[in-house]
């Protein structure tokens, strides 16, 4: 049984984010069942993919700034996650490219704890390094 030790890192280009609290990749592979007068259920059809994923970082990291500058003038970025520490994950890295930021959601700002960030994104492309 594994004892997870591993520690992962999230990075914009090839700057790591820290601190980041959370990041939450969406992998959507639709099909749609086809059915016929004789049969139901003969075949399905494959949809195109969507890769989604969201990530909320404390609004003291530089990286808030990076995300907003590159979501207001809709430019593409990459993102990678990694292992840092540890070999408990399934794979040494996954890389999103041709990411871009869909939304944004600042928090509000209180008088205790830092304010987040929230950036949801897509990818049009996905990989993954074993």
């Amino acid at each position: 049984m594994a004892d997870w030790n591993t520690r992962l890192e999230v990075r914009l280009g090839d700057k790591v984010i820290s601190p980041i609290t959370n990041f939450a990749p969406t992998f959507n592979v639709p099909h749609t069942v086809i059915h016929s007068l004789e049969a139901d259920g003969v075949g399905y059809v494959r949809q195109p993919f969507t890769f989604t994923f969201t990530m909320t970082i404390p609004a003291v990291a530089t990286a808030v700034a990076d995300l907003t500058e590159l979501a207001v003038n809709g430019t593409e970025f990459s993102i990678a996650v990694a292992e840092k520490t540890g070999n408990d994950w399934s794979f040494s890295s996954m890389q999103f490219g041709r990411c871009v930021v869909t939304s944004t959601n600042p928090s509000t700002v209180s008088p205790d704890g830092a304010p987040q960030a929230n950036f949801t994104c897509m990818a049009l492309s996905v990989g993954v390094t074993d």
